[in-house]
């Protein structure tokens, strides 16, 4: 057998991911170029970063978590000024910061090499999760990535911060969930906790899959290799850096609430109970009751729910239930909320409410302190507009998902003949558990 006909059928498989690939290339470039007048100095005022719309956490946390001099978890600075990132990101923010001080001796310089080496990763991160991402919708939706691709909000929001790793991490979790890989699924779920806290939710989806299907061995296959994986990453760090390691859990835990959040909507305007009581309790009571919500219909539904359905209600209840929703959360949810109905009408009125988000904030944070421009910003009651927008079209997206879940004929995805995409050993499987079965 020749080298060619070996290497045939693998191009051959590769080439219809050719196009996604390049659509993502695009993307990545795009995000960059939203970002070139901040990149060539507009970082430097506030003001020229606001109007521009090219704000990053990238550029400014170089200096203000002194990764010009020092090492995250291991630095010699105030606990307030730690890293706040699981470790993972931590380590990616610490290596570029090492190739920056080689390659460019004044701090300056340094931050911008930074920023410019840290994009690279991004969006290397944003074309393998769309790859990924065909991979796991199949040949019958392959397009359908298209939307992580270019999408406006992903475009916007691309490179505020690091999230685009945990994506594509997320993404190998669910193709190997998918290609009946537990181990594999493990590892890279336990890599995207540690990169980013969100992809915990899915944890809850497999649960209650699991439960329904009785697949267990599987699951606690992938648990276990999960468990793992975050140790390995996370216990030199809770051995040797135990201040630097807690600061992501400390700040989690204690952080109020912030831009994007309904419930600073609540509070701004002194509603009762719900401006007033401990937004930690109701984030976890409102969330806590949304999950019980999604877990009687996982196990009520008359057909059992796709893998990424219940990943998008639970990733989505998670949002709009924080203490924070920061612009760049769209990145968590664009994937699964495509897997989970690819419609384009509900998308594009859900990414037309995210660009409005994402350029409301930073007109907002125009006009209040310390800048306070009311000439250049918006009030209150225009940015709440764009606050609701949010919560609303996400919340119409949810309401399809779950009509789709209790009548399985208006699921898209199932009319093309397929069970569960992403559903590895859950796809095909028999119930074994249901909220009928008890009745019986």
């Amino acid at each position: 057998m020749t080298s060619t006909e070996v290497r045939s059928p693998l191009v051959a498989r590769a080439i219809p991911y050719l196009p996604l690939g390049l659509f993502a290339a695009l993307g990545a470039s795009l995000a960059y170029v939203v970002r070139l007048p901040c990149r060539t100095g507009g970082w430097n005022d506030q003001i020229s970063t606001y109007t521009n719309f090219c704000y990053t956490d990238i550029y400014p946390l170089y200096f203000d978590r002194q990764l010009a001099t020092q090492n995250p978890y291991f630095a010699d600075v105030p606990f307030d000024k730690q890293v706040e990132y699981p470790v993972v990101l931590g380590e990616v923010m610490q290596a570029f910061s090492w190739i920056a001080r080689w390659l460019e001796p004044d701090q300056v310089a340094q931050a911008v090499r930074f920023y410019d080496l840290t994009v690279i990763l991004l969006g290397v991160s944003l074309v393998a999760g769309v790859l990924l991402m065909a991979a796991v919708a199949g040949p019958t939706r392959r397009w359908d990535p298209l939307w992580y691709a270019v999408a406006p909000a992903v475009v916007l929001a691309a490179y505020i911060n690091w999230d685009l790793i945990a994506g594509a991490l997320s993404m190998g979790m669910l193709l190997a969930w998918a290609r009946k890989r537990q181990v594999l699924a493990g590892v890279l779920l336990g890599l995207a906790i540690a990169t980013k806290f969100y992809p915990l939710m899915f944890v809850g989806a497999l649960f209650l899959l699991t439960w329904r299907t009785g697949r267990w061995r599987p699951f606690l296959v992938t648990m276990g290799s999960a468990a793992g994986a975050w140790l390995v990453v996370n216990l030199p760090f809770m051995v040797f850096a135990w201040d630097g390691w807690r600061r992501f859990y400390v700040f989690s835990q204690e952080r109020g609430v912030d831009w994007g959040s309904p419930w600073l909507f609540f509070q701004n305007k002194g509603w009762p109970v719900l401006g007033e009581a401990d937004v930690s309790t109701l984030g976890m009571a409102s969330l806590a009751i949304l999950c019980f919500g999604i877990a009687v219909l996982t196990l009520a539904a008359p057909r059992r729910p796709r893998l990424a359905q219940i990943c998008f209600l639970a990733l989505a209840a998670f949002m709009i239930t924080n203490k924070v929703w920061s612009p760049q959360f769209v990145l968590w949810l664009v994937p699964f909320a495509v897997l989970a109905r690819p419609n384009w009408k509900p998308l594009a009125l859900w990414q037309l409410a995210e660009v409005w988000y994402f350029v409301a904030i930073w007109l907002y944070l125009l006009a209040q302190p310390p800048l306070s421009r009311d000439d250049l910003g918006i009030g209150d009651d225009t940015y709440f507009t764009a606050v609701w927008g949010r919560v609303i079209t996400i919340g119409i997206m949810m309401a399809f998902v779950v009509r789709d879940i209790l009548r399985p004929d208006k699921d898209v995805v199932r009319q093309a003949g397929l069970d569960d995409q992403a559903g590895g050993v859950f796809a095909g499987a028999r119930d074994r558990f249901t909220l009928a079965s008890i009745a019986r």
